[in-house]
């Protein structure tokens, strides 16, 4: 028996577009609050948001984390076009960070969007640069990222407080549910600078960060030394590392989505109220609080400068992903409760033979 489908049609810049989708009434989200979440809502969804959302996440080379069989299935990234991607949905050629290179999926109009939900996609992970300059991002990205024993709760001193750090800086942030737990604040920059110095950027705000809430924040990569404390994630800085975008749905039980928020309702944020169903008439009422996000982009020159007050106090590289290459000046990717000194020479290298 062959599956339903129905045809949408999508405005959009160049006329409407008619778009198949398959399975409509499949459940994406089975538990959701008043009833399953279905791949045909979905696609109403990402219509209803789309211009935000393409403001986010548009232009840019972006990961569709996909869910043939809802979001208790399997899941799978795509981040290539795949075979019979129709020529409104664009890709740019991304270098990684092996040195490989392959194209990557770009959504420029809404019909792009809808063609990723009929493609089965839930999250959608846009990188911080845009297509027409992938080495150089437009954003710098923070993850404020609650470690067991902490929360949401945790994680609000924590972004008011960065959100200061980074105004001394020079820069103005901007913040947004992760959709989950923890918080995301992103800051406008010009690109001038490659993804690297970037993420020494960010690791210069975090630590600072960390200096003024040591109690209540950690930059620590190894999970054994973070306790109870908001992980400022700086690897997420990297080139191809990805956060859920705004307005991107969470593969969650509750369907929640990554939703920007303005600072004056940070204090009172509850994350869970924020879904699929409930988030396109909190855009109708409020408007977009990142609407003008890319108007006055800032420099992370005074970051940078804080960056080599630390290197010079002895606080340098901090360890990269495992599926990173060796990179310069990086300590050694050893847990530190399973380091033996003896086996390692002064430049963080292991000694032959041990």
């Amino acid at each position: 028996m062959a599956s339903e489908r129905i045809t949408l049609t999508v405005h959009g810049p160049d006329g409407d577009r008619t778009l198949d989708l398959s399975s409509p009434n499949r459940a994406i989200w089975p538990a959701a609050e008043g009833g399953p979440i279905t791949k045909g809502e979905l696609a109403d969804y990402v219509q209803t948001v789309s211009t935000p959302f393409l403001a986010s996440t548009g232009d840019r080379p972006v990961s569709l984390e996909r869910y043939r069989d809802g979001i208790d299935g399997e899941s799978f990234f795509s981040k290539n076009p795949p075979k019979g991607t129709p020529d409104f949905v664009q890709s740019v050629m991304c270098t990684y960070n092996s040195g490989r290179k392959h194209p990557q999926i770009v959504l420029t109009e809404t019909a792009a969007i809808v063609w990723a939900v009929q493609m089965n996609t839930v999250v959608f992970h846009p990188w911080a640069s845009l297509a027409s300059n992938t080495d150089n991002p437009v954003e710098l990205r923070i993850d404020l990222d609650p470690q067991p024993g902490t929360g949401i709760a945790e994680a609000i001193p924590a972004a008011h407080e960065l959100r200061a750090v980074l105004r001394e800086a020079g820069l103005e942030a901007f913040i947004k549910t992760s959709g989950n737990r923890g918080l995301h604040v992103f800051c406008p920059i010009v690109p001038e600078w490659e993804f690297l110095t970037v993420r020494h950027a960010v690791i210069a705000a975090g630590r600072e960060l960390e200096r003024r809430m040591p109690d209540r924040v950690t930059t620590a990569w190894w999970k054994e030394e973070r306790g109870e404390r908001i992980f400022v994630d700086f690897n997420q800085a990297n080139r191809d590392r990805t956060m859920a975008g705004a307005y991107s749905p969470r593969a969650l039980p509750a369907a929640t989505v990554s939703t920007p928020i303005s600072w004056d309702e940070l204090d009172d944020v509850d994350p869970t109220r924020f879904t699929v169903r409930t988030v396109p008439q909190r855009l109708a009422d409020l408007g977009d609080p990142w609407a003008r996000m890319q108007d006055a982009p800032g420099c992370i020159d005074t970051l940078l400068s804080w960056w080599d007050r630390d290197v010079e106090n002895g606080l340098g590289e901090m360890p990269f992903p495992p599926e990173f290459p060796k990179m310069p000046g990086e300590p050694p990717r050893v847990q530190p409760s399973k380091k033996v000194a003896a086996n390692w020479d002064e430049n963080g290298e292991p000694v032959p033979g041990r």
